[in-house]
């Protein structure tokens, strides 16, 4: 049962808490995906909690819509939160309360700077060169200015009163030491005008509400962190200990975008992925297991995860690594765990008929056969109609290779169907040691005519195990496609 995330304050301090915090302006992108699996892992490995908040202040881009997809794609990769979820846009007066306060004790302040003025100083910092930082001009501000200034009714914003000197310093769980001048920060927003809280601020008392202990993101996130300590300093909350991750880049080296595939969590789902193949290949975008092996279960990965093996450099996301793993897990599953998708995708293919309900035995048993050789859940309907009717057709490439005289190869499938209808029992060692003969007979290497015959029976040059496939279909099936494949190579031009 989820525990209410309002009990956060009363968790032990030694306790990990971590939580994932998208924004629900778009979909479960891949990069999400990745920062909670590695918040996840981090947490189950620690005996920790794993939590999620919705950061939906942007209220004109969020939507509930996009709320449940987040929620939804989490529960498809199983990654699920111990507490209920929060929503940011639930506690602004808290977020504008801290506000208030750091105003009352003096480490905040109104600025009253109109847009024009701050335009102004950021032309004169581009014309300069030099980046730009707010003069802070109303920092100075005596009572009685910032009195008239309130009875004229200007509108203002909240600024944090950054320390003029020393630095800011963190120990980053990946980036090590890092530490910032403070004299590069400068004061920056807290509250708007309007009086709603920027981001910097939201996070910092969310965390501290939720008793968050350890924030993982992304590396573009880097530059906020001094600015977020900052705050917890003026605020007297106890500082988390952060981890950054590299970026996933793109095969060119550049931040991942839509133009490389799919990019959504979602879009996999729809593509064929399963939850485990994903969950593996995420992992293995910007961290490393000690043995360097590259197919993992979940609970290896909470045994085994740590920051130590987190690399700096961006990890290239690879799609067809990402497949070829997928296809991995998909061989190591049974075939009951797929069988659902598979057939409903055997039934949109019409290769099962679309009401009457079939043999599950067999059934699992197609599934089983196929899928030592499948990587998306859809190939098993691309490539698998053989085990449900005769090819219709035979794979142009594989004709070239495997057929290239048409009258021997009609000779020696001719050889090999005689050698099997004679058999007193159509087992794979029969099948296979009359095929050995019927090679020797026609003083053939036996993968000559295995080759030839795999062909003629799914219409494809690779399959599983092709004696067992003889076997799902059985002698009398097995010899009509002989027969056939034998008289489309004495018919055809």
């Amino acid at each position: 049962m989820l525990r209410p995330a309002e009990s956060a304050a009363a968790m032990t301090e030694d306790r990990v808490r971590v939580r994932f915090a998208p924004s629900p302006t778009g979909y479960l992108h891949i990069g999400g995906a990745r920062t909670a699996l590695f918040n996840y892992l981090f947490a189950r490995h620690q005996g920790g909690d794993f939590l999620l908040r919705i950061e939906d202040t942007d209220l004109e881009r969020s939507s509930e819509a996009m709320i449940e997809r987040i929620r939804e794609g989490m529960s498809w990769l199983g990654m699920h939160a111990d507490e209920e979820t929060v929503l940011q846009s639930r506690h602004r007066e808290e977020h504008r309360a801290a506000a208030e306060r750091m105003l009352n004790e003096g480490r905040a302040y109104r600025c009253f700077c109109s847009r024009e003025s701050l335009d102004a100083e950021r032309e004169a910092a581009e014309k300069a060169g030099r980046p730009y930082r707010y003069s802070g001009q109303c920092r100075g501000l005596s009572t009685e200015e910032i009195s008239a200034k309130l009875a004229e009714g200007l509108s203002y914003t909240v600024r944090l009163k950054v320390p003029q000197e020393g630095k800011t310093r963190f120990k980053d769980m990946v980036y090590k030491n890092i530490e910032v001048m403070n004299s590069e920060i400068d004061d920056f927003i807290l509250l708007r005008s309007d009086g709603s809280p920027v981001y910097q601020l939201a996070v910092v008392v969310d965390d501290a509400r939720m008793g968050i202990t350890h924030v993982i993101r992304g590396e573009d996130h880097l530059s906020n962190t001094p600015k977020q300590i900052l705050i917890c300093l003026a605020l007297g909350y106890r500082v988390p200990r952060f981890a950054h991750l590299p970026l996933i880049l793109g095969p060119d080296g550049k931040r991942l975008s839509k133009r490389f595939g799919a990019s959504s969590v979602e879009e996999f789902r729809d593509m064929g992925f399963i939850p485990e193949g994903v969950l593996n290949a995420l992992a293995l975008l910007g961290w490393s297991h000690p043995s360097n092996q590259t197919l993992f279960d979940m609970e290896t990965l909470i045994r085994d995860f740590d920051f130590s093996r987190v690399n700096k450099k961006g990890a290239i996301f690879d799609i067809q690594k990402m497949m070829w793993i997928n296809g991995q897990h998909l061989s190591l599953l049974p075939a009951d765990r797929i069988l659902s998708d598979v057939e409903a995708l055997w039934r949109e293919r019409g290769l099962l008929d679309s009401e009457a309900a079939e043999d599950r035995d067999r059934l699992l048993a197609a599934a089983d056969l196929l899928k030592q050789r499948m990587r998306l859940l859809p190939e098993f309907a691309d490539f698998g109609l053989y085990l449900f009717r005769a090819p219709e057709s035979y794979d142009t490439e594989g004709q070239e290779k495997q057929w290239p005289d048409r009258k021997l190869s009609a000779n020696r499938l001719s050889v090999l169907r005689g050698s099997w209808q004679a058999l007193p029992e159509f087992t794979a060692e029969a099948a296979e040691e009359a095929l050995r003969a019927s090679a020797e007979q026609l003083e053939e290497k036996a993968a000559v005519l295995i080759h030839s015959m795999r062909l003629a029976v799914t219409g494809f040059t690779v399959s599983p195990d092709i004696f067992s496939i003889l076997i799902f279909l059985g002698r009398d099936e097995v010899l009509s496609r002989l027969e056939r494949a034998e008289n489309y190579l004495r018919t055809e031009n």
